[in-house]
């Protein structure tokens, strides 16, 4: 087995779980599913500039060089992932709270009145 199929397996397990997750009532799974999501991309972001060992990150001369280029894209979506899933989860606790459940449609299973 290649490390490219291990890698884009484990890519498209991520995402499966995700899209699943994306699918499911509540709004918690959701969070998961997007944020699940999210490291997925950022892995094929990642592989995609491939790993070079003792190149240096910018051309000089001839010879091989490191593209910085997926490293820096992968660290900026992490930055702006981290702060999405914040408001996401402030978005779902407040819809909880005014609600009174955590489905996504707003629509709870108990009857009138239970929680």
């Amino acid at each position: 087995m290649s490390m490219e199929f291990l890698l884009s397996t484990g890519i498209g397990w991520i995402v499966a779980c995700g899209i699943y997750l994306l699918l499911r009532g509540r709004t918690y799974p959701v969070v998961l599913g997007l944020s699940l999501l999210g490291y997925a991309v950022n892995v094929f972001i990642f592989a995609m500039g491939r790993l070079w060992s003792g190149a240096p990150p910018i051309l000089v001369g001839a010879g091989p060089f490191a593209d910085p280029l997926p490293q820096a894209l992968v660290l900026t979506a992490i930055v702006i992932g981290f702060a999405t899933t914040g408001f996401v989860i402030e978005l779902a606790l407040r819809s909880r709270h005014e609600n009174g459940s955590d489905h996504v449609d707003a629509r709870s299973d108990a009857p009138e009145g239970g929680r």
